[in-house]
């Protein structure tokens, strides 16, 4: 899936729910930034300057555990961005390859289209690790994420008794 990133940054969207289980289900849809022009190379035609999506997810047992994990997840994410890119772009011939290197990852693909409402997002330079200023601000919203979705549910165990 193609899509826009505002200039040289990779943009991503987190979001965190609770499942059925306990369990948090950490969402991430990356946006990678097209690749910086060439003079001379030519690459536009085939598509290699176009920015890509990777949606990914992890679950996670604490709240703080999944935030440990989203900061690794975005690191290998900016790190990995090139062999990555083999698969989410260039759509080789072995549909299982994204699986296998996000498997090593601690990741998953995340084939669902609906996304949460309430998301942080945040944009790192390309090929440059995430700072840990930037995680500050997604912790907080992730947090009240959390925090709202628990009243919704102690209202419903409520009302089902």
């Amino acid at each position: 899936m193609h899509t826009k990133a505002s200039g040289n940054a990779n943009g991503y969207l987190c979001a965190i729910e609770r499942n059925q289980n306990g369990k948090y289900n950490v969402r991430v849809r990356a946006v990678f930034a097209p690749e910086a022009k060439q003079p001379g190379a030519g690459r536009e035609a085939n598509g290699h300057r176009t920015g890509w999506m990777l949606p990914v997810y992890f679950l996670a047992s604490s709240f703080n555990g999944a935030m440990k994990k989203l900061e690794e997840a975005l690191q290998l994410l900016q790190k990995n961005e090139a062999r990555l890119r083999f698969w989410g772009v260039e759509r080789t011939d072995d549909p299982n390859l994204a699986g296998d290197l996000l498997k090593e990852f601690g990741l998953g693909l995340d084939r669902r289209r609906d996304f949460p409402r309430k998301a942080a997002e945040l944009d790192v330079a390309r090929e440059r690790p995430v700072p840990a200023s930037l995680l500050a601000p997604v912790r907080r919203i992730l947090a009240d994420s959390v925090a709202q979705e628990r009243p919704v549910d102690r209202a419903a165990s409520v009302a089902g008794d």
